[in-house]
């Protein structure tokens, strides 16, 4: 009967892990959650399937050290250097709190999340616009710029033509005289 209940409970999970691994497919697909969230979150599902395996090994008794195997699945897994996520202490902001009670400051956390990103969008448009008036004055000085320099370039020429007169006249004045 033992053997039953926890065959029943083996494929009980394996059900839910598939579970998981759709529902964690489709938040991100949907962008309910950042890629980085999603890629922490899928670990944590790698690792249950690991131990789900583990168990399933365990169970079967196959393997060379079944001993190892069980002591590893409570205790971190035999992977050296990575921490078990249910293994580290909770955090004081979270400590007490009820499932409503996370859910609801997890809303209140992406409600400043929206409110920030609500600020920082006003703030690029702002800077576009400023961007944009900029650039229109720019053009504006450029064709004043070159409205300038086509009458200084007139202005050269004709200077240029007086002095010319200026030195003919002179010429025939000396010439005559």
């Amino acid at each position: 009967q033992l053997n039953v209940v926890i065959r029943s409970s083996l494929q009980n999970l394996g059900e839910k892990i598939d579970q998981l691994k759709d529902l964690l497919l489709r938040a991100v697909s949907t962008h309910q959650i950042t890629q980085l969230e999603g890629d922490r979150r899928q670990n944590l599902v790698d690792d249950l399937l690991t131990r789900q395996k583990q168990l399933q090994a365990s169970y079967k008794n196959e393997g060379t050290e079944p001993d190892v195997i069980r002591s590893s699945l409570m205790t971190g897994g035999v992977k050296r250097g990575v921490t078990n996520p249910w293994l580290l202490e909770e955090s004081e902001e979270t400590r007490g709190l009820g499932f409503d009670d996370l859910r609801q400051q997890q809303r209140r956390i992406i409600e400043e999340q929206d409110a920030g990103l609500d600020a920082l969008s006003s703030i690029i448009s702002r800077q576009k616009q400023m961007g944009q008036e900029i650039g229109n004055e720019l053009d504006e000085q450029n064709e004043i710029i070159d409205d300038l320099t086509n009458l200084v370039e007139n202005t050269d020429d004709k200077l240029r033509n007086q002095t010319r007169q200026v030195k003919m006249v002179d010429k025939k004045s000396t010439s005559c005289g």
